[in-house]
């Protein structure tokens, strides 16, 4: 049996399309992008091809587009780039004053950067700024953060557990202002709400394959120009000179491949995801009430992300309970005690509510068949055996 699909914020299918464009270049096209024979000339020219399919979605320039091995690599080059370096202009000030703001519900790959900089010695001071109870951060608090010297700030666009879409580029604009780096993780919006660096004024940007319908292990940095980095990976001078290694043109191939077919698909892909998650959210709620809550921002949040709590269960009992669908929770249960997700917790959800989160995320090959019989089976579920 194949379960209902409906865990696309932790991974996306491979779309057709991508896989075709790929094949070539695991087949006959296996040249070394670096030599100058023809093979090589075929995948340079397959590279570059890509970059450019990337810098499309982005509204960037292809020279400001960095393949990395994933969304994690390029958070990680982002973040520990800027401080590593001594020629980038923000953090060209004596080393008491390497300041980094993030916020209190960003993914691993932005919080153990950080944390690892500060174990290694750096003088770094990390803020961890608070989000309100729809997972918004306030950037008036970010403001306040720039004027006693941050010269860094990571903000995620969209919080990939409630979907919650943060104000990017406002806060871009303060930093702007107070001439310091901004990053973003825009793994989970690419392909679902437009983003364009140019619009955002950001100066870094995460994004990662597999969350765009292409292979996993493959990612970008945007980097935009003028900002320099210390590279993660010394070797020879690929990328720029940012990321040493040799290009996996098959992988980077199919990015580029997706990355067109999101630039084609908005905004129609927008209103259907939309469609989809609102369509789930409605037959819940029809059947179950208030004993359904939702977690994040009713609007400002990714179009195919629902996340909801069921009132009197354990998420990961309730997903047991329905092994025909396939999905995540919000909490976690070990040697018998439930733990909340640090999100959830961030938010201010009360732990005895946050237990029972299921996080329900559409995608591209969602149906509305599947949605109402997922739906059906949740009601049917819940409704059994729900604790007081």
């Amino acid at each position: 049996m194949i379960p209902i699909y409906l865990d696309y914020n932790a991974t996306t299918p491979l779309d057709p399309t991508v896989v075709e464009a790929m094949l070539p270049y695991l087949r006959e096209h296996y040249g070394n992008p670096s030599s100058t024979h023809t093979l090589g000339k075929t995948a340079h020219e397959a590279v570059e091809g890509a970059r450019r399919q990337v810098a499309q979605l982005l509204g960037a320039h292809a020279d400001e587009i960095v393949f990395t091995g994933g969304g994690t690599e390029a958070s990680n080059l982002a973040l520990k780039g800027s401080v590593f370096t001594k020629l980038c202009g923000s953090f060209a000030h004596p080393a008491s004053n390497k300041h980094i703001v993030i916020s209190a519900i960003e993914h691993p790959a932005t919080v153990e950067p950080c944390q690892f900089l500060q174990r290694l010695g750096c003088r770094i001071t990390v803020t961890v700024v608070p989000v309100d109870g729809r997972g918004l951060v306030d950037p008036d608090a970010v403001s306040k953060e720039l004027e006693r010297g941050a010269r860094l700030v990571s903000i995620m666009h969209s919080n990939n557990e409630v979907g919650t879409l943060q104000p990017i580029k406002e806060i871009a604009a303060l930093t702007r202002e107070h001439g310091a780096l901004m990053h973003t993780d825009a793994a989970q919006s690419l392909g679902k709400v437009p983003v364009e660096v140019n619009d955002l004024g950001v100066d870094l940007l995460t994004l990662a394959g597999h969350k765009l319908y292409a292979p996993k292990g493959v990612g970008v940095l945007y980097v935009r120009r003028g900002v320099k980095l210390e590279p993660l990976l010394h070797g020879a001078g690929h990328e720029g000179g940012r990321r040493a290694g040799t290009e996996n043109v098959p992988y980077l191939v199919g990015l580029g491949a997706a990355c067109a077919i999101a630039s084609q698909g908005l905004p129609e892909s927008t209103r259907k995801l939309r469609g989809l998650r609102d369509r789930l959210w409605e037959r819940l709620r029809g059947g179950l009430g208030e004993r359904i809550v939702l977690n994040g921002h009713p609007e400002k949040r990714l179009p195919n992300t629902l996340n909801a709590n069921f009132v009197g269960h354990i998420g990961a009992e309730l997903l047991e309970k329905v092994p025909e669908i396939a999905a995540s929770t919000g909490s976690a249960c070990h040697e018998g005690k439930v733990h909340q997700s640090p999100v959830l917790c961030a938010m201010g959800v009360p732990p005895e509510i946050g237990r029972g989160a299921l996080r329900l995320t559409v995608g591209r090959f969602t149906t509305e068949e599947q949605v109402d019989r997922a739906a059906e089976m949740l009601i049917r579920a819940a409704k059994r055996g729900a604790m007081p």
